[in-house]
């Protein structure tokens, strides 16, 4: 079947190749069938023996014109239907010469929109030869598209950039091209096109002059590279300026702490208070300006450590309860029983921000008190920190400007409370940093309270904390003329199930007693001592407890006397720990010794039994004096060097001579040998040597992250930053004399 298919194709394909042949077979053939059949028939006929009979003849003759006109209209239907086909045909031909028309049209458009393009477009095939240019290459090439068309040209490279492959398989790369112009840079992309079906792929090469652009990023590049030079020099510069700031404050700080402690007439005692108030005030100003320069320079790095919240919120409240006192204003602080008592977050960022609100709260107040509260925040794993105060308050206008750098709600506030404006700053960044967010409420006249919100998750492991008290069904009376304090109190008591009674008058106190039993009976020192007296005497008979608040600075007014009428003592700020215990605690008797009933007061350490041996490293004559006679009132022998090499070589000394030292205070700047390296020499030596590391502790007026890390790779066990502290001074020595050892 298939062969004969294929013949009958042949025979057509060769009756289209030559029409006038199939015409003439056509006719050949038609004209010998009507020609045979008509002269057998008449032959027929005409024989002797035919039977001729005319009626049948007519018969068979009419059938035969009726075959002949049936074939005639059939052959007629059927050239009318070629005819329709035809006029379809043409149709269509004159469809597809107009589509024809409108293809080369948009061809001729394509063609001069690619030769006017600005961008460089060539096609080469497979053999790298160009097939087609636009002008802009053409252009660029210096030479006419006839000359470019099949040859291998290339334009000059001066400068090969970095290639990328995308996923559709085209090439991407810059390239710096020698031009009529001079160099120029252009990005191009390069991939496979095809023209015609069937037909070989070509590479199509599409550039953009990008030369601007390329320049622009070079700018900007040289721009940043200086910038972040710029920024390196900062931060030497800084760290090289605080070392020698902090150098010379060190020694007017401390040296007026212990001109403090020697005897001096009132107007002796005023001037040296006044150098040591400026040392503070400059070292406050110095460790603003550096923690603004950290920020600057992106190098605030915070840590993630589980620490007590509540902890840390009633020791800023004692921090800067001194302060408030000297204003004769109150500060306290609440944290609610809701929030976990250990959370995980950066406590030394948290208590800076805190510490510059609530110091600028009570700054700006003078009547009334600074209150600190932590709440839940509004949402989940955030806690909120309110610092509200009772001062002068912000204009509406000023509250956006008060957050950016050196800028301060009134020039007339700046003069008369001092400051630089770098705190809020700085607090702004560190908040944003840890996740958070500060909002600011105030009425001028009113006060203000700024809310900090910052997600803190809860410490995993036991949340422990004290018991607190269930005082469900007890009353309380709390009689003080001042109302922060208070307050947050009797909010506390509520939260414990008791009945509060706030009363801001001796006499109404008094009045209100014979009402009711009473548990405990709080009376601040603020009424005096003569109603505190009176007060505690009249609610002998109706309360339990007679307890007075009073702060550190008035403790002495407090004398213990067997005739007194009051069963214990707290001290504000209060903490909550402290009036649980002194809550839930029998009374005491008369005569009560104030010792236990008072938190703890932070005092100098003592000099201790036996004394240290401890080698000081500092080549600043002032700073070593200083050194020497905080360790000499400490109880402690010190050695003092120059340089790191005496410091070497006095070590080596002692080692050799079987009285090694028990501590090295070293200085990390110093001529010679710097600290660092003789501490690398020390702990070098002591590799090869049985026995104990000798404790080192970092001398440094440098509070970089970078040098402390280079402290501790060093082999140092901690460091004291100047101005030398004598407080941080006595309780690493005092740990030492415990342990024996520093941790780092």
């Amino acid at each position: 079947m298939g062969r004969t298919f294929r013949i009958k194709l042949r025979f057509r394909r060769f009756g289209r190749r030559h029409p006038w042949l199939t015409f003439a077979f056509r006719s050949f053939m038609i004209f010998s069938v009507v020609f045979g059949a008509a002269y057998g028939f008449i032959t027929g006929s005409k024989t002797e023996n035919s039977g001729y009979d005319p009626h049948a003849f007519a018969i068979g003759v009419a059938f035969l014109f009726a075959i002949a006109c049936v074939a005639l209209a059939t052959l007629s239907v059927r050239l009318r239907m070629m005819r329709k086909k035809m006029r379809k045909v043409a149709l269509h031909n004159e469809a597809l010469a107009d589509r024809n028309w409108e293809l080369q049209e948009a061809e001729q458009r394509a063609r001069r929109l690619f030769e006017s393009q600005g961008d460089l477009i060539v096609l080469r095939d497979a053999e790298a030869r160009i097939t087609y240019a636009n002008d802009a290459y053409c252009e660029l090439a210096q030479m006419p598209r006839e000359k470019l068309i099949g040859t291998r040209f290339a334009l000059e490279v001066l400068e090969q950039g970095d290639t990328a492959l995308e996923p559709n398989g085209t090439r991407v790369h810059d390239q710096q091209i020698s031009g009529p112009l001079g160099p120029r840079w252009i990005a191009w992309r390069e991939g496979l096109v095809r023209n015609d079906a069937g037909g070989p792929a070509e590479m199509q090469s599409v550039g953009r002059d990008v030369t601007d652009r390329t320049e622009s990023e070079r700018a900007l590049a040289e721009a940043r590279d200086q910038a972040d030079a710029a920024s390196r020099a900062k931060s030497r510069f800084l760290a090289m300026a605080s070392h020698e700031i902090r150098t010379p404050l060190n020694g007017i700080i401390g040296m007026s702490g212990l001109l403090m402690d020697t005897p001096l007439t009132p107007e002796q005692a005023t001037y040296v208070k006044a150098v040591k108030t400026s040392g503070d005030a400059l070292l406050s100003l110095i460790e603003e300006l550096l923690d603004y320069s950290k920020i600057e320079a992106g190098k605030i790095d915070l840590e993630h450590r589980p620490f007590a919240l509540s902890g840390m919120i009633e020791d800023i409240t004692e921090l800067l309860a001194p302060r408030a006192e000297a204003k004769k204003i109150e500060i306290a602080a609440y944290v609610d029983e809701r929030l976990p008592m250990r959370v995980i977050g950066d406590a030394a960022r948290l208590r800076q921000v805190l510490l510059n609100l609530a110091g600028n709260a009570i700054k700006f107040t003078s009547a009334g008190g600074v209150a600190l509260i932590v709440e839940p925040g509004i949402w989940p794993n955030e806690v909120s920190f309110l610092v509200r105060d009772t001062g002068i308050g912000i204009a509406p206008e000023a509250r956006e400007r008060i957050f950016r750098e050196f800028e301060q709600a009134d020039d007339k506030i700046a003069r008369s409370y001092g400051g630089t404006g770098l705190g809020l700053s700085i607090s702004d960044r560190i908040v944003k940093r840890m996740g958070g967010r500060i909002t600011l409420e105030s009425q001028p006249g009113a006060g203000s309270t700024f809310e900090v919100s910052i997600p803190l998750t809860a410490a995993d492991g036991e949340q422990t904390s004290f018991a607190a008290p269930d005082l469900s069904g007890q009353s309380i009376m709390l009689v003080s003329p001042q109302s922060i304090e208070a307050s947050l109190t009797a909010r506390r008591l509520q939260r414990w199930g008791g009945q509060t009674c706030m009363v801001s008058d001796a006499d109404v106190a008094e009045a209100l007693l014979p009402e009711r039993p009473w548990h405990a009976v709080l009376i601040d020192h603020a009424l005096g001592l003569s109603d505190i007296e009176r007060l505690g005497a009249a609610a002998r008979l109706y309360a339990t407890q007679r307890i007075v608040m009073f702060t550190p600075a008035t403790r002495q007014e407090l004398q213990p006397s067997g005739t007194s009428a009051l069963t214990g003592y707290l001290v504000k700020p209060l903490r909550a720990a402290s009036l649980a215990a002194r809550l839930t605690t029998a009374p005491e008797v008369a005569a009560p010794s104030l010792e236990p009933a008072i938190d703890t007061i932070a005092t100098p350490a003592a000099p201790t039994a036996k004394g240290l041996s401890i080698l000081v490293a500092e080549d600043n004559q002032i700073n070593a004096l200083l050194i020497r006679s905080l360790l000499g009132r400490l109880g402690h022998h010190a050695v003092i060097t120059t340089n790191g090499a005496e410091a070497l070589e006095s070590w080596l000394s002692a080692k050799a001579a079987g009285t090694p030292y028990d501590l090295v205070l070293m200085d990390i700047q110093m001529p010679q040998l710097n600290g660092i390296e003789t501490t690398k020499r020390m702990r070098t030596l002591e590799a090869g040597e049985p026995g104990g590391r000798t404790p080192i502790l970092a001398l440094t007026a440098n509070t970089l992250v970078e040098d402390r890390y280079a402290c501790f790779e060093a082999g140092m066990d901690g460091f004291l930053i100047k101005p030398l502290d004598r407080e941080k001074l006595a309780d690493a020595l005092a740990g030492l004399v415990a342990s024996r050892h520093i941790a780092a």
